[in-house]
């Protein structure tokens, strides 16, 4: 039997961070803490921006280049992971999306995850998807417009149900 800790940590999580509220605002005060919690949402709509758009022009390039984006792609859903942590209000979560904005941080995360996750797709390549210098392009067939007809073949298993 396999217990699962996800709906133990969801009711324990708001109540570990009213406790960060409490002693927080118990060393630096009450308005100070209300400020620090507005300072860390604001920071976190920031750094969304920020680095959200540079993840965005690497998994362009990559995609570009007929490589795999999906370690861009794994990073950049980890950034509006983290920004939504950072603007949910508590300290917990805070550093948590403070983490995984840390690039180090998010490469830890998806060496772990990478495994569990199927890409599927060629990103512009040809056969042979495993990645790596064998890779060729796909090849462009060029028709001449003799070569090439719109009107449907009646004996074709590909006409349209409407052709009936």
């Amino acid at each position: 039997m396999r217990i699962s800790f996800l709906p133990f940590f969801l009711l324990a999580l708001p109540l570990m961070e009213i406790a960060g509220f409490v002693v927080v605002g118990r060393q630096i005060g009450a308005l100070a803490t209300v400020g620090l919690v507005l300072l860390s949402a604001v920071a976190g709509g920031l750094l969304l921006r920020h680095q959200g758009f540079g993840v965005m022009a690497r998994i362009r390039a990559e995609t570009e280049a007929g490589r795999d984006p999906s370690r861009h792609l794994a990073h950049g859903a980890m950034i509006v992971v983290a920004s939504i942590l950072l603007i949910v209000p508590g300290f917990i979560t805070d550093i948590a999306g403070l983490l995984l904005f840390l690039p180090p941080v998010r490469d830890l995360a998806w060496r772990r995850l990478k495994d569990r996750i199927t890409v599927v797709g060629g990103f512009g390549m040809g056969p042979g998807r495993g990645g790596g210098p064998g890779r060729r392009p796909e090849r462009t067939i060029d028709l001449d417009s003799d070569e090439f007809s719109r009107k449907p073949n009646p004996d074709s298993p590909w006409r349209r149900l409407g052709d009936e």
